[in-house]
């Protein structure tokens, strides 16, 4: 439990100083207005805007707020500070299947640009469901960058795992192909795709995706298929822009948010889930292997609008 609560106030520590935005400013409001109205709710909008949670998202939550509050005949604008944490945690609930992957023979297809901490992502995920009795076998399918084939060694390495990988500059797709005959093989239960994240060029990469997805499904069909996107907290919208990208050329069916340590626009997380309408199924807050977790909406949401005393 220690780790798991550990993580958790380090959490809050990184979501400080988005918290200390969105919390202030809400304290101002739901004690500066004595009355729900029009004003009440462009000063809120305005501040989860600024927290980062962009237009649309707030607009939504905004618009859900405004049904409660007429349904339950609330009068008091301090009323809405629980029905506004409440709308949100609902929305970010992760599923109890979401992580189904784990019970099962499956495939995770990690994808993401350069640069977020896919290959760490990869290498925390291995060690965790390594010292779960699992069977796990990595595949370096980022074959353009020498860097990250040496990274994810380094990683099995440390995790104890095996690794399929080929030298720099060989057919992504091929790799693939040997990772599913290795993980048939060797009765692997998880296989982890790590991919290349260039995204200059959509069509390219649109190609690579699809290749690696068929080859997956042709020699490894009875493999339960998770992709994984990998997003960099830090860089708030854009994060929501590339993860837009990706879902135009792959089917994602969850969210990796990385380094939400103090620079972290928390509310892009709930911006991200919104948009999408994929859940964020893991965070990530620093360098070591506990420091990937499953998402808790509950913890999440406290940590961005629960003003600890700290704060005060």
């Amino acid at each position: 439990m220690g780790e798991k609560k550990g993580f958790f106030s380090r959490l809050v520590s990184g979501l400080t100083k988005t918290r200390k935005n969105i919390a202030s400013g809400l304290d101002s409001i739901f004690h500066g207005f004595s009355k729900i109205d029009d004003d009440f709710y462009e000063e809120l909008e305005e501040i989860l805007i600024m927290g980062d949670l962009g237009v649309d998202t707030t607009m939504n939550i905004i618009e859900d707020l405004q049904a409660r509050v007429k349904e339950e005949h609330i009068k008091e604008p301090a009323e809405c500070r629980q029905l506004l944490i409440d709308i949100i945690k609902k929305q970010m609930a992760v599923d109890e299947t979401a992580y189904e992957y784990e019970n099962r023979t499956s495939v995770v297809l990690v994808i993401g640009v350069n640069g977020v901490g896919k290959t760490t992502t990869i290498g925390k995920l291995a060690a965790q469901l390594k010292s779960q009795n699992k069977k796990v076998i990595m595949a370096a399918a980022d074959t353009f960058r020498a860097a990250a084939i040496e990274q994810l060694t380094e990683w099995s390495n440390r995790a104890g795992v095996d690794i399929i990988a080929q030298q720099e500059g060989s057919d992504p797709a091929a790799v693939i192909y040997d990772a599913c005959q290795a993980a048939k093989s060797r009765h692997a239960d998880i296989l982890l795709c790590d991919t290349a994240g260039r995204l200059h060029n959509k069509k390219n990469l649109m190609n690579e995706l699809s290749k690696i997805r068929r080859v997956i499904e042709r020699e490894f069909p009875e493999a339960y298929l998770e992709t994984l996107i990998v997003l960099d907290g830090t860089t708030g919208q854009n994060a929501l822009v590339q993860a837009k990208q990706f879902k135009e050329v792959s089917d994602i069916s969850g969210i990796v948010l990385t380094k939400l340590d103090g620079t972290a626009k928390g509310g892009i997380a709930i911006a991200i889930q919104s948009e999408l309408g994929i859940p964020v199924k893991y965070i990530g807050i620093g360098e070591k292997i506990e420091d990937l977790q499953k998402f808790d909406a509950d913890s999440f949401v406290n940590a961005l609008f629960e003003k600890p005393e700290e704060d005060e």
